[in-house]
């Protein structure tokens, strides 16, 4: 798969770069410069009538897209918001008030939520206990087991960030959750490897957004919401009303679908880039399957031609054998923070998380910049 001419203003941008950091910041199809001036055009075009459009046709086509691409029944389910904090906020209202809220989770967890949780844990206004995310292959299991004693939510990340693992058996979980409200982060696997949430629509909410594999950038995140769980969130804001049905006893009203999640007036450029990547994909015929191939691919030639370097395989967090990884490679390191600052002097684009450097492939590479990437590798030591 050479998809590299679709990218053409992102690579042309800073020619001598090589991006291996698709998990973090992936460069963006030139549809969606196209996508980011019809926004503009159609703002100026229609002014004020332009939600009638946002959120009409084009949030209708931004559910489709998410929807087909997680095997979820309604798109309506889905709510859209700048970021998943938002999504974390929203959530955490809806917990028990009068006493502390229970909540189990990993230690792996991004920031989004690991640090909101911290916080609220400093000041005794949630309750965390916290398995451990390694080793991967075992962790739903502990999760089912830790979830007997009784929590009221429940948060895991599908793919870690910091490792690149990816969960199976979430269907056990869902089933071992009881009365806890289940939430999975899917940014590391939504548009990385193939997700079908359809045996647990109806019971696990799911947030991810376009940022990194999506390839539509900021501020385009969403949240499946299965219908009947969490109805009234305590952080809502006024878009939440869409829909709504009025409350028979005065109470502020909420809609029945996704649109109870949704906060309010936000910029909607990164729906029009969302839907130009997703549409985009499909005018090329390549599916999710084809890019987690592709970057399978991509990582064991980058992986075959260490030999004799300084970034050991063996030092892989998911050894290449574990078929259940995302789509970027983890290197726990002791010097990490150097490497990555060497590899950046290389312009040689990378991620870090603490000891961990972090290789990601996305559909703009192709073997010649994998095959660069080593060269300069070797360079370095």
């Amino acid at each position: 798969m050479d998809l590299r001419a679709h990218f053409s203003r992102f690579l042309s941008a800073a020619p001598g770069r090589l991006h291996f950091a698709a998990h973090s910041h992936h460069p963006w199809p030139d549809v969606t410069r196209e996508a980011q001036l019809r926004a503009w055009d159609e703002a100026a075009r229609l002014q004020d009538g332009k939600w009638e459009e946002v959120l009409g046709p084009l949030l209708a086509s931004c559910r489709a897209h998410v929807a087909g691409r997680l095997g979820l029944p309604d798109p309506a389910t889905l709510a859209f918001a700048p970021n998943t904090h938002d999504f974390v906020r929203r959530i955490l209202s809806t917990l028990p008030v009068g006493r502390v809220p229970r909540v189990l989770t990993t230690d792996g967890e991004f920031h989004s939520f690991a640090r909101q949780a911290a916080r609220l844990e400093e000041e005794g206004l949630l309750s965390v206990t916290r398995v451990a995310s390694e080793p991967g292959a075992e962790c739903v299991a502990r999760l089912a087991e830790a979830v007997r004693a009784g929590f009221d939510l429940i948060w895991v990340s599908e793919v870690f960030f910091h490792s690149g693992y990816a969960l199976g058996g979430l269907e056990a979980l869902a089933g071992a959750a009881g009365e806890a409200v289940l939430v999975i982060d899917g940014y590391h696997a939504f548009m990385a490897r193939p997700v079908d949430l359809s045996p647990i629509a109806d019971r696990a909410f799911y947030t991810a957004g376009g940022y990194k594999y999506a390839m539509a950038g900021e501020g385009c995140c969403f949240l499946h919401c299965p219908p009947g769980w969490l109805p009234r969130p305590r952080d809502t804001g006024w878009f939440a009303a869409f829909g709504a049905l009025a409350e028979g006893d005065g109470r502020v009203g909420y809609a029945a679908d996704g649109n109870r999640f949704l906060g309010a007036t936000f910029d909607p450029s990164g729906l029009y880039r969302l839907d130009a990547a997703m549409r985009w994909l499909a005018e090329q015929g390549v599916t999710v399957g084809d890019i987690h191939a592709h970057a399978h691919a991509l990582q064991a030639r980058f992986c075959a031609g260490l030999e004799g370097t300084w970034l050991d395989p063996a030092r892989l967090a998911v050894p290449l054998s574990e078929p259940r990884r995302g789509n970027f490679l983890a290197f726990d390191l002791d010097d990490a923070e150097g490497w990555q600052d060497r590899l950046a002097a290389a312009h040689v684009v990378t991620d870090r998380r603490g000891r961990r450097l972090r290789f990601g492939f996305g559909p703009y590479q192709t073997a010649e910049e994998v095959d660069a990437a080593l060269e300069r590798i070797r360079g370095l030591g």
